[in-house]
């Protein structure tokens, strides 16, 4: 196992799959790399491949919009995707994509040890949950294994393009915040609760 350093340089240098000759930038994910919750999408698109950081485009900033509801912010959580560089018009990646790089994620799990992990959309859940997984049925499912509770949540891509699945993600979300609750509570450390706050309602 590598550590950070030696993790995100070999990272940054891979050419493992046909990826690396049309990206512009590795992202590598981003932020509390000691914590206990982490969330893993597919890939970066055209934002993401331009700035070197996950979840900044449109989808992104919805998720980030969607997360402030129960208090989460990125100082929080770390967020990542199965793949590193942005597949071509942002089709979804190959397995033999995936397989090249499901190694560097795994080194980010075994660096992070989070309790718990949420896939963002079918291909993270398909690779990490089960591989008939089936994300219309299955979202807001609480799946435990080696001691992380792992749950798929609607990508939030999804979500923006079909407005009538947000009810459903809003009930995930509770869920999620329940479980952190649960097993790590320390997550909200210092946050003041929804229900004391002006103008905010509680979820």
């Amino acid at each position: 196992m590598l550590n950070w350093s030696d993790l995100e340089a070999a990272c940054g240098s891979c050419r493992n799959c046909s990826l690396c000759e049309t990206r512009h930038h590795v992202v590598f994910g981003e932020g509390l790399r000691t914590a206990d919750l982490m969330f893993i999408g597919e890939g970066p698109g055209e934002q993401e491949d331009l700035t070197g950081r996950p979840f900044v485009g449109r989808a992104g900033q919805f998720l980030d919009e969607m997360l402030s509801i129960i208090d989460l912010d990125r100082s929080r959580y770390f967020i990542g995707n199965m793949v590193k560089c942005r597949p071509p018009q942002n089709r979804d990646p190959l397995n033999a994509e995936i397989e090249a790089c499901i190694g560097y994620l795994r080194n980010q799990v075994a660096l992070i040890r989070p309790k718990i992990i949420i896939c963002l959309g079918r291909i993270a859940a398909m690779r990490l949950i089960r591989e008939d997984f089936k994300i219309t049925r299955e979202h807001g499912q609480w799946f435990e294994k080696a001691g992380v509770h792992m749950m798929a949540m609607y990508h939030p891509s999804a979500l923006l393009r079909d407005p009538r699945k947000r009810p459903e993600a809003f009930e995930d979300l509770k869920k999620l915040q329940a479980k952190i609750r649960e097993v790590c509570p320390e997550t909200y450390q210092g946050v003041i609760p929804l229900g004391n706050r002006a103008g905010r309602v509680q979820p």
